[in-house]
């Protein structure tokens, strides 16, 4: 199981990818649902942060597999 700060690490250079490589992508990932929170005081854990890292390498892939050179 990984520790709090690899998961944040990970978020944190995949959104540079996202941000240097794909910066048509990188404006929406504010947007994401994971990034609005539907509670007044939600909790950030580490299955919600590793929940986002998936959520972001899933946004990339799907981005990617879409936009290949055809």
């Amino acid at each position: 199981m990984k520790e709090m700060k690899e998961i944040l690490s990970e978020i944190v250079l995949l959104t540079n990818q996202i941000e240097t490589e794909y910066p048509e992508l990188y404006k929406f990932l504010e947007e994401q649902p994971m990034t609005i929170p539907a509670e007044d005081k939600p909790e950030i854990d580490r299955e919600t942060m590793e929940n986002y890292l998936m959520g972001l390498r899933g946004l990339l892939e799907h981005y990617v597999e879409e936009h290949q050179l055809r």
